[in-house]
């Protein structure tokens, strides 16, 4: 699943892995957990993610190819922001031709920009329960509180203006080289990710009755 920050990758990254059965690996997700573990990866990750930057390639692919070599993921897994760059695509291509598989296919949410930036700094979690929320799109508790489990709802720092604004330049212009490199082998599909989020959901399961069977096979 390729996107931006702010695209509304992890959401529609929960309903595509319910349709095909597999894992969701999502490595900002993994990222964030080695910082709340306070491991060594994490320590270092944090002031990448903190001033808005990538964290190094390196860094991500040895945490990702763990991941992926998990039992759950013997079948195949939904990767959500992985990769980022051409070299973590071409070292993802490599491990997994080692393993006998490869990408199959290559999810892309088309988002404008400025509606990437309106997402990201209006959006609030939750420490807690790990929900994620939107001010201006969702009826929220008056005093800042998780809807769902009542705990303090927060903005993470990497949300703020300038460093979203920053996180979607560069972004854009790591990533670019990554679509092509798919695109070349025909494997991307793209889809219109500002609509609802229904829309792009169905859209998504549209295109997996495609030629995209499955998103990554190990």
């Amino acid at each position: 699943m390729i996107g931006a920050p702010g695209a509304g990758k992890g959401t529609q990254s929960r309903y595509v892995c319910e349709a095909l059965g597999i894992p969701h690996v999502a490595s900002g997700d993994l990222l964030r957990e080695h910082r709340r573990r306070g491991t060594a990866l994490g320590t270092i990750a944090r002031a990448y993610m903190d001033r808005g930057d990538l964290v190094p390639d390196d860094l991500v692919i040895e945490m990702v190819i763990d991941r992926l070599g998990e039992a759950d993921a013997a079948h195949g897994a939904l990767l959500d922001g992985f990769p980022r760059t051409l070299a973590q695509a071409q070292a993802l291509d490599d491990e997994l031709a080692a393993r006998g598989g490869g990408v199959q296919g290559a999810l892309y949410l088309d988002v404008h920009t400025d509606e990437l930036i309106a997402r990201m700094c209006g959006r609030r979690i939750c420490n807690a329960c790990s929900g994620t929320f939107h001010i201006a799109l969702q009826p929220l508790p008056a005093d800042g509180s998780c809807p769902d489990c009542g705990e303090p709802l927060v903005q993470r720092p990497d949300d703020c203006l300038s460093v979203v604004s920053r996180r979607v330049s560069v972004y854009l212009q790591e990533t670019t080289p990554v679509l092509k490199h798919y695109r070349r082998r025909g494997l991307v599909r793209s889809v219109d990710g500002d609509q609802t989020v229904e829309q792009v959901k169905a859209d998504l399961l549209q295109a997996l009755k495609g030629p995209v069977r499955e998103l990554v096979a190990l």
